[in-house]
């Protein structure tokens, strides 16, 4: 009866040390991805400039609907009533298009961002595959989920390290 009770606890003792095996688990941070790696600071600088470039654009049009709106009010007394009304609704149509274009480059520009990131994150996939089977990593995860881990535990420097080998631009076409 002793033997078996011995060979029953061995035998259990010896399954719960063959499964659980040690997990490696890590995080990285997406965002540093973006900012700090070769691809990631092309593609943030195309945004940027893109950026500038609506905001010169629309800074001049701007200024023009407000001399044209200057130009319709000190014509308010010279004008008849008929045709002060429709150059005023000329006017508001303008700004309405204004407008509207502020907001389609603003939707644009998001429209880029939202498509480089996944172009980014999808280029980045294959690197953090790569990199968990040679470094028998578990599992990964993204530091803006994480509420505390170990600095030892972040991978982040290694992936820019590892993706601005690999990755030089982003392709938005």
């Amino acid at each position: 009866m002793l033997k078996r009770l011995f060979t029953l606890f061995f035998f259990l003792i010896f399954t719960f040390n063959t499964n659980a095996e040690i997990q490696k688990i890590v995080y990285i941070d997406i965002e540093k991805i973006m900012q700090q790696s070769v691809a990631g600071k092309n593609f943030i600088n195309l945004l940027e400039k893109k950026h500038k470039t609506n905001i010169s654009k629309f800074k001049k049009e701007n200024e023009q609907i407000k001399e044209k709106e200057k130009k319709l009010i000190t014509q308010k007394n010279i004008l008849s009533p008929q045709d002060f009304q429709k150059e005023l609704s000329k006017l508001r149509d303008e700004i309405t298009n204004f407008q509207k274009n502020q907001v389609k480059a603003r939707n644009e520009i998001n429209k880029l961002r939202l498509l480089g990131t996944n172009k980014m994150i999808n280029e980045i996939t294959p690197i953090l595959e790569n990199y968990a089977k040679e470094n028998a990593i578990n599992l990964i995860l993204q530091k803006k989920n994480i509420v505390m881990g170990k600095k030892e535990m972040e991978i982040t420097d290694n992936i820019i390290t590892l993706a601005d080998k690999k990755i030089k631009k982003i392709n938005l076409d």
